[in-house]
């Protein structure tokens, strides 16, 4: 049998090289894992997508068009009950424009004027031939020192403002654009409201209707329930006619065309026009004329 001091010395070489080794990789075992941490703690950095700098539009081919006479006789179902004159169509046309070009606005006096209640302000002299032109017109307001007292108060009772060129400068001095310009109802050459000729002005706001283009659509009221298909065609190709000519008298450089048009009522949905009159299958005209 060995002696005891005989096994004692290859034991502690044994245990100084498992020390050793231990030693040997520790460190290399911590760099790995701390890599490895550090790998994973790294983020994605993620691409900025590219915004659109044109209206999404979709494809016509999967929406159903009808012709005038058509979406008019279902306009008529839905309006069922209603007063004729108290309900109105209205157009709805969609462009296809860049999101941060011009807008296409303009004032349009229709073949077949809708009624509307809008109130007039005139600012001229009380006592001139314009201010009597202007009464005689349908303005509900007019005069020149009342009238900037109110505003100045924060009474504006009226939806247009237009300005005799004789009472310009005295509506400058007045400084009513901290009142009216927010509104859109401050007078300006620009706009087309300071006028030599008050009557015609007013005559043609009571029956002329204004269109905006507002995020790529144009709406604009061009008839009541009551009116025929005749009239309301009429009314329609007014309104094209004019908004082709706004989008033809744009520079070059700006890019709008056409995309949909579509008709509605008060209490309708929208229906996309074909361009049509009428299909193959349309009632008669006559059966769209008179109450519901």
């Amino acid at each position: 049998m060995a002696h005891p001091r005989s096994l004692l010395a290859p034991l502690s070489r044994l245990t100084a090289c498992l020390s050793a080794a231990s030693r040997s990789e520790a460190p290399r075992l911590a760099s790995i894992s701390y890599q490895s941490i550090r790998c994973a703690a790294t983020k994605a950095v993620k691409r900025k997508k590219k915004t659109r700098n044109t209206f999404l539009q979709y494809d016509l081919k999967k929406a159903e068009q009808f012709s005038l006479i058509d979406a008019m006789q279902y306009m008529r179902a839905f309006e069922v009950g209603r007063n004729p004159s108290s309900s109105k169509y209205e157009m709805h046309v969609r462009l296809r424009s860049l999101k941060n070009g011009p807008v296409v606005r303009n004032r349009l006096r229709l073949p077949h004027p809708v009624k509307t209640d809008i109130r007039i302000c005139v600012i001229a002299a009380p006592d001139s031939k314009a201010a009597a032109e202007a009464r005689s017109a349908g303005a509900v307001l007019v005069g020149e020192d009342d009238i900037f007292a109110q505003i100045k108060e924060g009474i504006i009772e009226f939806d247009r403002c237009i300005c005799h060129i004789d009472s310009l400068q005295k509506l400058n001095k007045a400084g009513l654009g901290r009142q009216l310009g927010p509104k859109g109802l401050m007078p300006s050459t620009k706009t087309g409201t300071v006028v030599t000729q008050v009557g015609a002005t007013v005559r043609n706001m009571v029956g002329g209707s204004e269109y905006r283009e507002r995020q790529a659509v144009i709406r604009m009221a061009v008839g009541q329930l009551g009116y025929t298909p005749d009239e309301l065609q009429a009314n329609i190709k007014a309104f094209m006619d004019a908004l082709k000519k706004d989008i033809a008298q744009m520079s070059d450089r700006i890019s709008k065309e056409i995309h949909e048009v579509v008709l509605s009522s008060t209490n309708s949905p929208g229906f996309t026009l074909s361009g049509e009159f009428r299909g193959a299958n349309s009632l008669p005209a006559r059966e769209l004329t008179g109450p519901l």
